[in-house]
């Protein structure tokens, strides 16, 4: 069992607000939870560390900023407004803890063979399917179980499902096939909330590639280590950075690492939440969702 976590949370205003920012810390020092966290929990690469992004069950779509110094996690925004996913019945907001593996990053300049899209420039997406809730900003040990490939607006989104290695399932867990023998169900929730979560914003159902299929262990392994591959590639300069922040405090063949003290962070607060729109809670019902 891996220790406990070194890495603690620094939070900025009230979340539900515009200016809401969590920044990673560990021993206290602020970092990038994109650049300074390592990808491998352990020497093996069997157990990897995933930042939790969006708790189970909750709806406000928060996201490890890419443009920001340290890459805080904030609240995503459209049109000037906080963005929250909707529910669509009968699912309740994330029905897994939602976040991002660090150090990994899908290259928008590279064309998937199998998907035929470009990666859309974000660190791999992953669903961890474990019991406990997680907190927005926690680190967690996971390992992977497998993969679905959304197609997203012309670009590959990566879906990597894991499992919190401390989770009293994952013993039992350890490839796909397994998911669906212990917690039948989930891998078709799974497919139909990436399907249909943007329909009640006016968007067109998402489309999947291998038809819906969540892809093995194996094949899920081979596409962390090339986003992994692809991230090394733009911390070190010799990728096209574009909006990216790569700022950092630990990578040592980065240009852009920095010493901590040069970074102006500010001081925690801890204060209430802001208030949620209630119409956030309303359930839409999405007619002809057949089940993949």
């Amino acid at each position: 069992m891996p220790p406990p976590s070194a890495y603690t949370v620094r939070k900025i205003a009230s979340a539900n607000t515009l200016e809401h920012r969590i920044y990673i810390e560990k021993d206290g020092v602020p970092i990038s939870p994109f650049h300074d966290i390592p990808l491998y929990a352990n020497d093996q690469q069997t157990v990897l560390n995933m930042i939790v992004e969006v708790p189970r069950w909750t709806n406000a779509k928060l996201e490890i900023s890419k443009e920001e110094t340290l890459n805080p996690i904030k609240q995503d925004i459209k049109k000037g407004k906080l963005r929250y996913v909707r529910n669509c019945f009968p699912h309740k907001g994330y029905l897994w803890n939602y976040g991002a593996f660090p150090q990994t990053w899908e290259d928008p300049n590279v064309v998937h063979p199998e998907t035929k899209a470009k990666g859309d420039n974000d660190p791999l997406d992953v669903c961890e399917i474990g019991e406990l809730v997680g907190k927005p900003g926690e680190v967690k040990q996971v390992k992977v179980l497998g993969v679905m490939a959304l197609l997203d607006e012309e670009e590959t989104d990566w879906k990597i499902i894991v499992i919190d290695v401390n989770d009293p399932l994952a013993p039992k867990l350890n490839d796909i096939e397994d998911v669906e023998r212990h917690l039948p169900g989930l891998l078709r929730a799974t497919n139909e909330w990436f399907r249909i979560y943007k329909i009640p914003d006016g968007k067109p159902e998402n489309q999947f590639a291998f038809s819906g299929e969540c892809k093995n262990k194996k094949y899920a392994t081979d596409i962390v280590r090339e986003c992994a591959e692809a991230w090394e590639k733009l911390i070190t300069g010799k990728t096209q950075r574009g909006g990216i922040s790569l700022t950092n405090i630990t990578v040592p063949q980065s240009p852009d690492r920095v010493d901590p003290s040069s970074v102006n962070v500010p001081r925690g607060e801890d204060k209430a939440p802001g208030p949620i729109d209630p119409s956030i809670d309303k359930w839409f019902f999405i007619s002809g969702a057949p089940s993949a």
